[in-house]
């Protein structure tokens, strides 16, 4: 049985004469124990649908189970219960700023009931998880970025939780601390066994530490799997969208010449031969090399390339099945990236 079970949820707001469908019969199920990344482009839903799996929004159609329990047959006290299963973490942190770290991190445990002496003893044993021990008198205004967001998650598994929500929480960092707050994430994970889903719109976030994905489109499911396989092959516009990562540092491939564009990916039984420069003696035409890359998925290395194939369907379709015959994945790309 899957720890969350999403099924068919639509949620509506109504914004003065309008209706908008923020999210439309949508169906995912995240297992327990899993990293689950829900991506997408800003305001395509991904942050309503993290925000209904807790009921901080109640869906307007479909449901949301946790362990098998609808939460919407729930009583406002046995929905605080579950909540309190649920921890969360956000991109703008949000701590208490008049408390120091120890008495952030004790907050939820005051309210939950527990003794002053055992929310410091729990909360000083969280310390040691997020590598702060040496920080629990400062305040919010005396740490950085990536310190914040390691107080906010120890708060959040604080009340030993079995879901850790991540809406955006690596957003507001720099590379070099994303890197260390999702490492903390999949070292939680691996420790505790706790379900963690994170929300982003960057799929590098997605490929260093999440197992399965959801691309959300304009409020709808546009793909979802395993993170390798979509990474590989991606089906829907948005996935490509998202994998290829549209930079402004990159021309635009619509604006580097060549009559058809491939993407390729090499995986653990790609073969080692020089790719490129055998297609090219073996079909004696010219190849461009439009760009390349190397991303991290699933810890680990996954190289791509966009190539610019010569004139010529019936050769582009010969050079194509002879990449595909080395065990590479081959995809089309259009337009601009």
């Amino acid at each position: 049985m899957s720890e969350i079970e999403i099924r068919d949820l639509t949620k509506r707001f109504q914004v003065k004469e309008h209706t908008v469908t923020a999210l439309d019969h949508i169906n995912l199920s995240v297992e327990k124990g899993d990293i689950f990344g829900i991506i997408g482009m800003s305001g395509a839903g991904k942050s309503t649908l993290v925000r209904s799996i807790n009921y901080l929004e109640q869906p307007t159609e479909g449901q949301v189970l946790i362990d098998g329990v609808d939460l919407a047959t729930l009583n406002d006290k046995e929905l605080r219960k579950k909540r309190s299963e649920i921890g969360m973490i956000f991109q703008g942190f949000n701590l208490l700023e008049q408390k120091n770290v120890l008495d952030n991190i004790c907050f939820p445990l005051e309210i939950a009931g527990k003794k002053k002496k055992e929310a410091v003893q729990r909360a000083r044993e969280l310390l040691k998880t997020v590598n702060l021990e040496e920080k629990e008198k400062a305040y919010p205004s005396q740490l950085s970025g990536g310190q914040k967001q390691r107080v906010a998650i120890a708060r959040a598994l604080a009340t030993n939780p079995k879901i850790l929500l991540c809406d955006e929480a690596t957003s507001a960092l720099d590379p070099q601390t994303t890197e260390s707050i999702l490492q903390l994430l999949k070292e939680i994970n691996e420790k505790y066994g706790i379900t963690i889903v994170i929300i982003t719109h960057q799929m590098s976030v997605v490929t260093r530490v999440c197992r399965k994905v959801a691309i959300i489109d304009n409020g709808v499911l546009a793909e979802a799997g395993d993170v390798d396989k979509v990474f590989e092959d991606p089906k829907s516009d948005a996935a490509k969208e998202l994998i290829l990562e549209k930079k402004a540092e990159y021309l635009p491939v619509e604006d580097l010449k060549a009559d058809r564009k491939i993407r390729i990916v090499f995986q653990d039984n790609s073969s080692y031969e020089p790719l490129v420069a055998n297609l090219i003696l073996n079909f004696g035409k010219p190849v461009n090399i439009l760009k390349a890359d190397t991303k991290n998925v699933g810890g680990k290395a996954r190289g791509e390339m966009i190539l610019g194939l010569p004139e010529g369907e019936e050769l582009q379709n010969r050079m194509i099945e002879w990449i595909k015959e080395r065990g590479i994945s081959v995809s089309e790309v259009r337009g601009d990236v």
